[in-house]
């Protein structure tokens, strides 16, 4: 086991590999202060689902770094299982056999070099992190893995051992039991002794690998399975600050609140109001959002989909057209949470992996291509993207709305945005705190060298101003928008 250990960190920093005695633990580093809430970064966060390493720097380049997008969510970069007679499903990757960097979006020098792309164009970068648990009853016994690995359930030689498994090897059965849910198996997946500390320094030396390689931020996949305390004292022994978002359901057993000391937590009551009140097009709802939620907003990260929902629960998902961007901007817009956006694949069977070669290697990811979505692109994403930048840090001021489908609010004096999703115009006098001038409408059309690719709006002295909104459509207004 040491010596696996040894060796995943020589391939994600080049040391080079000393051996020691195989009994003995990883040795636990110096470590310092690490501050486990707050997205450091002013640009949202988008989920960049499976796309491979070389296509994404491209993309950080040409696109999500222009438009303001602050962090790239990445999926497990980790060695996992290849599932060929189910077609390379997409949760293939959720399934670790080992803690090297050979999945197949790409190999780990690919992955450093996109990491550092994606910095030199101003974007965080932030991994999908699988610490809960290996591989699953279905894959036993078929190696190799993306990488090369042999391995059989409980058994990834070098790295874990049946001793580094919980004891109850069957699936979760009572929920309502929060003691079976975090010591049982979730869908059949291997769930490991999170509370032992060889485990515990087995994935913190991956982690910090990855730190050292450039990653600023993990968000933790299936939290809701471990107890706080494993969570707290596998991402609290790292080094370099990482932002550390978990996913967590809550339910009657488990609420988000008892993670809230181990990092930011997925809120998914807010993808539920938020996602039907713009389904339904009943958007006067939301005035009072916050108070609705279980966690303040500095504590939550927010979303309108995300790779699971869009396959079990898709109230709204890129295939819902203009309604579904709306909701986005105006996650983009409204002040509550750090706001996680998804860039997918196109799909119809929900068990679907990403397009890919014959031997399941995933292919070039090119929004010329319809098999790549690219909801980043779209041009009121695009827009509220630069927009949520612009106004980060301000307060809601001058709510109002129709009492059903048509909203507008701003954003202190840095942005104005307005959401019709009824089947009218919506054409208003608006009260705004924005000064004077000429203001492009991002969500019409980009904003780029201070020329407007959309209608421009005039602010008066007094910060009102008339303006037309499409029927499903937005208006969104900032500081850093203003023409001439």
């Amino acid at each position: 086991m040491r010596l696996k250990v040894l060796a995943i960190t020589a391939v994600l920093t080049g040391t080079a590999l000393v051996p020691a005695a195989a009994s003995a633990a990883p040795p636990e580093p110096e470590r310092g202060p690490v501050t486990l809430a707050g997205n450091p970064t002013a640009g949202p966060v988008i989920q960049m689902f499976q796309w491979p390493w070389d296509s994404l720097a491209a993309e950080c380049t040409s696109s999500l770094g222009p438009a303001g997008f602050g962090a790239v969510q990445v999926s497990p970069p980790q060695e996992h299982v290849v599932l060929k007679d189910k077609g390379y499903p997409w949760y293939q990757d959720y399934q670790p056999v080992s803690y090297g960097l050979d999945s197949r979006r790409g190999n780990a020098e690919q992955f450093a070099a996109m990491v550092r792309t994606c910095k030199d164009a101003g974007v965080e970068v932030y991994v999908d992190a699988v610490v809960n648990h290996m591989s699953g009853s279905g894959s036993v016994g078929s190696g190799p893995g993306s990488g090369g690995s042999e391995y059989e359930k409980y058994n990834y030689p070098g790295l874990f051992g049946d001793a580094d498994f919980h004891g109850c090897r069957r699936d979760i059965q009572n929920y309502n039991d929060k003691n079976e849910v975090r010591n049982c198996e979730l869908v059949g997946l291997a769930d490991l002794a999170t509370e032992s500390e060889y485990v515990r320094q087995a994935q913190r030396t991956y982690l910090q690998g990855l730190i050292d390689m450039g990653v600023t931020g993990f968000r933790v996949d299936g939290v809701k399975h471990m107890p706080p305390e494993d969570v707290q004292a596998i991402f609290g022994g790292l080094t370099g600050d990482p932002y550390v978002f978990l996913e967590v359901i809550g339910d009657g057993t488990t609420t988000e609140g008892e993670y809230t000391g181990a990092g930011d937590v997925t809120v998914f009551p807010y993808y539920n109001k938020v996602a039907n009140a713009f389904k339904d097009g009943s958007l006067a709802q939301l005035a009072n959002l916050p108070n609705e939620m279980p966690l303040p907003g500095e504590q939550a990260v927010v979303f309108i989909d995300n790779h699971d929902t869009q396959r079990s629960s898709p109230t709204l998902t890129y295939k819902d057209g203009a309604r579904y961007d709306l909701a986005v901007g105006f996650e983009l817009a409204y002040p509550y949470g750090t706001p996680q956006l998804i860039s997918s694949f196109a799909f119809d069977n929900p068990d679907a992996g990403p397009p890919a070669d014959a031997n399941g290697t995933t292919s070039p990811a090119s929004c010329d291509d319809q098999a790549w979505v690219c909801e980043h692109r779209r041009p009121v994403i695009n827009g509220l993207a630069q927009f949520h930048k612009a106004v980060a840090g301000t307060e809601l001021t001058n709510w109002w709305d129709n009492g059903g489908g048509q909203i507008a609010f701003g954003r202190g004096d840095a942005g104005f945005a307005a959401f019709n999703a009824e089947g009218g115009e919506l054409t208003q006098t608006f009260k705004s705190a924005l000064p004077a001038g000429s203001y492009c409408n991002v969500a019409a059309g980009a904003f780029v060298g201070g020329q407007c690719a959309g209608e421009t709006v005039e602010v008066a002295g007094d910060g009102t101003f008339t303006a037309t909104v499409p029927a499903n459509g937005a208006l969104a207004l900032h500081s850093g928008a203003k023409v001439g």
